[in-house]
């Protein structure tokens, strides 16, 4: 009997071991009041990060619209985080400081003196980048960080029926804080809209929720006007939960396909989402090829596999 006890507190001793430590960095927007309904996936991604047994969040850091999103983590935590308490910070509040230090760069500092961690962005880069540019010191600390942005040349960025193409929010919106990050030694990995629009979530997809649930019950009640939206302008209701990939090659990477140590490369050339952005003729792509030169090289998803949808939906109610 003590021998069968001994090695059941080695196997969970050796499960706590393998728990990759995470930072989570997200531009998250679910729920928030605004003239038309707001991107639901980084919210979505929260849940599932919190269900995932092989990773620790030791902290979590926000980025553009900081006040709400510091409100609705709160929540989140408050409904589906069963383990120790997480601290939140308020990071960037426009993504346009490049350099400015702010709670959320000034609490990961910190976090990485203590322990090497993986860094989640789900967002823009600036807090992140601007971590970097003032205490590159600390880069030997970061395991790596894993991107919601990149594509393949020539791939439009077209959910839904593909009548209209969408650009690239998270590179677009602080291209300046991703050229720290590709100039920098530390390891990147890609996971945006190619492998996730493998992926989508509509009603059916939400059986699993509990309505008589507040947190279930919210969640169903918030993701409507996103999937209305989607109908309107991509002709499918529901949605893509681009950043659930970003997480999943982190905490499920057997499920999707990859080009590893493939180059990556700021591209400038015709915009082709110019029915959103008819003031951009031309723009930077962030893209990765084996035919470009460049010395950065990164591991891409390219897509998901069979299942992983399964993983995202096996997590949201918060009776999971």
């Amino acid at each position: 009997m003590k021998k069968i006890v001994f090695i059941i507190i080695v196997l969970i001793s050796l499960q706590i071991k393998a728990q990759t430590k995470v930072w989570f960095d997200t531009d998250i927007m679910i729920g928030m009041p605004d003239a038309a309904a707001r991107e639901v996936d980084d919210g979505i991604t929260l849940i599932m990060a919190l269900k995932q047994p092989q990773i620790q969040i030791v902290g979590i850091s926000n980025i553009t619209y900081v006040d709400y999103g510091y409100g609705v983590i709160n929540k989140i935590l408050n409904w589906h985080n069963k383990g120790a308490a997480i601290p939140v910070y308020k990071g960037s509040a426009f993504a346009n400081d490049l350099g400015t230090e702010n709670d959320g760069t000034r609490a990961l500092y910190q976090a990485l003196k203590k322990e090497k961690l993986t860094i989640l962005a789900l967002g823009p880069m600036t807090n992140i980048a601007t971590l970097v540019k003032n205490h590159p010191d600390i880069i030997p600390q970061i395991e790596k960080i894993a991107i919601c942005a990149a594509r393949t040349p020539g791939l439009p960025f077209n959910p839904g029926n593909g009548k209209l193409n969408v650009f690239d929010y998270n590179y677009e919106f602080d291209t300046a804080s991703m050229d720290v990050l590709l100039n920098s030694t530390i390891p990147l990995e890609f996971a945006g809209y190619e492998p996730s629009s493998y992926t989508h979530i509509g009603n059916i997809d939400l059986a699993s929720l509990d309505l008589t649930l507040e947190a279930d019950k919210w969640l169903f009640d918030i993701v409507q006007p996103w999937m209305e939206l989607n109908e309107k302008y991509f002709g499918v209701r529901g949605f893509i939960p681009f950043d659930c990939s970003t997480l999943g090659i982190v905490t499920h990477p057997e499920y999707f396909t990859y080009y590893e140590n493939i180059p990556i490369k700021v591209t400038y050339k015709k915009n082709d989402a110019l029915e959103i952005q008819p003031d951009k003729p031309f723009k930077n792509f962030l893209e990765v090829s084996y035919k470009f030169k460049t010395k950065k090289k990164v591991k891409y998803a390219r897509r998901a596999l069979q299942g992983f949808e399964e993983k995202i939906l096996e997590t949201l109610s918060a009776a999971r």
